[in-house]
């Protein structure tokens, strides 16, 4: 009877001990599958934070966007123009757009860039940039919060982390588990000076921005109106703006089609003059 009781015990704490490896061998199979570049002890010693593009948070794509703009400036691909008058002029202008938008919840920042090309651009987290360049063109305060509405509406969309998931996927430096957040920041950073947005999402930008401008009370026609301006450049002196910004003459039928001519030019930002007297106290 004791001889029967000691081997039903001994096959118990065998059965026991291979259910231990079992689970022990499925855990160390699952973490390996869901983190291909780095074992979870060597996230842990090399403190690398994985992110999931597909549930960013706000804070999270912010803290991102402030890297991305922190790597532009230190690395010179833009220089912030010294005004503080013309840089709080935009900063103003962009707040007043930025609470009237689709996505008014996280903090943008608005910055002019030193620079004559004629370009505007955003980053992921509410980081908007206007170059001198644009500014000298504009006519009015309307084109220029057109301008300005229509790149927030790109952070509305969040195209830009859209595109940091196609560029990481291409790069091949998505895992299962995500990306790190060295690569998100410089993949941040080649999206914000080379690739440009698509058709679909250069769509969606004009839209929100024609709503943007409608709330905040400045006459939508204003963002119509730049585009048609860009239209008119010389091909050989095509601006920056344009080649981050393609099908402008498509853009320009269907804000169009979008609007009513009353509704159009309903709104505040159309005079040239005043616009000219307060932009070139900054500008050299």
């Amino acid at each position: 009877m004791f001889k029967s009781s000691n081997l039903f015990w001994r096959n118990l704490k065998k059965r026991a001990a291979y259910g231990i490896i079992s689970v022990i061998v499925a855990l160390l199979i699952t973490v390996t599958y869901q983190i291909p570049s780095y074992s979870l002890i060597e996230q842990i010693i090399r403190g690398v934070q994985i992110i999931q593009l597909s549930s960013l948070s706000d804070r999270q794509e912010v803290a991102i966007g402030k890297q991305i703009n922190e790597q532009l400036i230190e690395s010179r691909k833009i220089r912030i123009y010294r005004s503080r008058g013309l840089n709080r002029y935009i900063e103003d202008l962009g707040q007043e757009l930025a609470r009237s938008s689709d996505r008014p919840n996280i903090p943008y920042t608005f910055q002019v860039v030193d620079s004559d090309s004629i370009n505007a651009f955003a980053t992921m987290g509410g980081f908007v940039y206007v170059n001198t360049g644009l500014l000298k063109l504009v006519d009015n305060e309307a084109e220029l919060a057109g301008v300005i509405a229509h790149e927030i509406g790109h952070v509305a969309g969040r195209h830009a982390v859209k595109q940091m998931r196609e560029r990481a996927i291409t790069q091949g430096a998505l895992s299962a588990a995500g990306l790190d957040r060295s690569s998100a920041v410089q993949i941040g950073l080649q999206l914000a000076v080379d690739l440009p947005h698509s058709r679909g999402d250069e769509f969606d930008a004009d839209n929100r921005g024609l709503k943007t401008l409608e709330r905040a009370g400045y006459a939508p026609v204003g963002l119509i109106d730049f585009m048609r301006k860009l239209e008119q450049v010389n091909t050989r002196s095509r601006p920056s703006f344009l080649s981050t910004h393609p099908a402008s003459r498509d853009r320009v039928i269907a804000m169009e089609r979008q609007l009513d001519r009353d509704r159009a030019y309903t709104g505040r930002g159309l005079d040239d003059r005043t616009y000219q007297y307060n932009i070139r106290r900054y500008l050299r």
